[in-house]
């Protein structure tokens, strides 16, 4: 062979051999990735081939599956009272994928995944089609309702937790959404993603878990634990030095009060009325770091709490100025947080300083109903002693007794709470956002600490507060979760 055939013949062994290795490349290295890749569509028409599992609230799905006839996806996702659960579920659809729960357990609701096998193999012999098991939530369809049914035509956010456990019971978002109505593969179901897509109020927005606002004087209950946990405080009883008026830290600034009886107040009469006065100069004596170290141990500045759905991070900041962080003390300046976040303040308070760690998920269960997964309540962390917890409780039960909070009483149940009205907007001329912070308490311990955001309402200004607006709207997930114990 001469030379320049020699040369032609070893450079295609060369793309023959470079030919070889990126084919088996592609179908043993890469095979994995690319049969779950979401541009694949043969993972689409898989995922609707069969009918999905379903999530379960209550013991009773709150999904299901309809025979659209498709040739190519043949199963379409349906759900019952789709806009009260779509902040739980999240949505399936055939031209819009997945998220949330749906695609968090889409291994489980597909059948696809490895804990199923032994069931799709015995589907092959049987002749059955395959199925997907279900996902049990923690969720409580009463509190749910009482919180969507609340929060009706406002737009907000209700988070409600089962401290003991962690357990989520609620999680309510408005405006909210159908995934029904676009779960399909079809010019409507298009029109129907676009229009919510366009929407200025942002229905898809989970606004209990991925929403932050500024938690204005809610938020204090964080302060006064940080405050007696240092020795800021030893007596909730006694008067404060407090001066009228008391000056922001470096500055001319005054810290304005809207409740009367400020100066010299005690803790427990700064919480019932909410004396901003009070709280910012425990702030500012607590001092920035150990402000931050309180805060982190409730979960703020923490980028993942996972609910399986990932919250979005809430923030006290790192690196404040003084006059900064005793703005932040009562909840303004750049503090940012979750519903969640704060229904996680008001459950760790509830449960004696101990803070469980919130989850949604309670099992997943293959489609014969063995359980393939339990979750196991977990601690998150312990924020506070017990004796801490114990007095702001009495401080926080105070407030709806004697104070703002009045809107939150139960009758024959003890009731710990805080308003909360956040200014926010250029130089705070935004309509404020009204908060409630709660939990019930019952002989046997505390079922339930709710969190209530309500960001805008037809309320003139002046109207708007926590204990008017947010209030009710605890008292009713709180009732109906303790009715729902009977």
């Amino acid at each position: 062979m001469n030379k320049p055939l020699r040369h032609v013949a070893i450079f295609c062994g060369l793309l023959v051999l470079a030919l070889l290795i990126r084919d088996n490349w592609i179908q043993y290295v890469r095979a994995g990735e690319l049969s779950s890749h979401e541009k694949n569509r043969r993972v689409t028409i898989e995922r609707y081939a069969n009918p999905r599992g379903n999530i379960i609230v209550d013991g009773k799905p709150i999904t299901g599956s309809v025979d659209s006839k498709d040739p190519f996806y043949r199963y379409k996702r349906t759900y019952v009272d789709g806009p009260m659960w779509a902040p739980v579920t999240g949505y399936a659809s055939q031209a819009f994928d997945a998220n949330q729960l749906e695609k968090l357990e889409d291994g489980i609701l597909t059948g696809n995944d490895d804990r199923l096998f032994f069931d799709r193999t015995m589907s092959m012999f049987t002749g059955e089609k395959k199925k997907g098991g279900d996902v049990v939530t923690t969720l409580s369809g009463a509190a749910q309702k009482a919180a969507f049914k609340g929060l009706g035509d406002k737009k907000g956010a209700v988070a409600a937790i089962e401290p003991s456990t962690g357990k989520i019971l609620a999680l309510a978002s408005t405006p909210s959404y159908d995934p029904s109505s676009f779960a399909g593969y079809h010019d409507k179901d298009a029109k129907a993603w676009q229009a919510l897509e366009k929407d200025k109020e942002k229905p898809k927005l989970n606004r209990a878990l991925r929403e932050i606002y500024p938690p204005g004087s809610t938020f204090k209950v964080l302060t006064a634990a940080a405050a007696l946990e240092n020795g800021k405080v030893t007596d909730i009883n006694a008067a404060t030095d407090t001066p009228e008026p008391w000056l922001l830290p470096d500055t001319t600034t005054p810290m304005k009060n809207h409740a009367r009886g400020c100066e010299n107040a005690t803790l427990m009469y700064a919480m019932e009325w909410s004396c901003n006065s009070v709280f910012a100069k425990l702030g500012h004596e607590v001092g920035r770091d150990k402000m931050v170290e309180m805060a982190e141990k409730f979960g703020f500045n923490n980028a993942e709490i996972d609910t399986p759905v990932r919250a979005s991070m809430s923030v006290y900041d790192k690196n404040m100025d003084r006059p900064q962080n005793a703005l932040s003390s009562i909840g303004q300046f750049n503090t940012a947080t979750t519903p969640l976040q704060m229904a996680m303040v008001a459950a760790a308070i509830a449960n004696d300083g101990k803070l469980m760690k919130p989850y949604m998920v309670d099992e997943l269960r293959s489609p014969d109903l063995d359980v393939l997964e339990k979750h196991e309540p977990e601690e998150m962390s312990q924020p506070m002693s017990a004796k801490t917890a114990q007095l702001v409780q009495q401080m926080m039960e105070s407030v709806v007794d004697n104070g703002t909070g009045s809107s939150a009483k139960i009758r024959g149940v003890k009731v710990g709470g805080k308003t909360g009205t956040a200014q926010h907007g250029e130089l705070n001329k935004a309509r404020p956002y009204a908060w409630f912070i709660s939990y019930a308490k019952t002989d046997s311990g505390s079922p339930v600490a709710v969190a209530v955001v309500v960001e805008d309402s037809k309320a003139t200004r002046d109207d708007i507060s926590g204990g008017g607006l947010a209030g009710p709207i605890a008292h009713d997930v709180m009732k109906a979760v303790l009715d729902s114990k009977k």
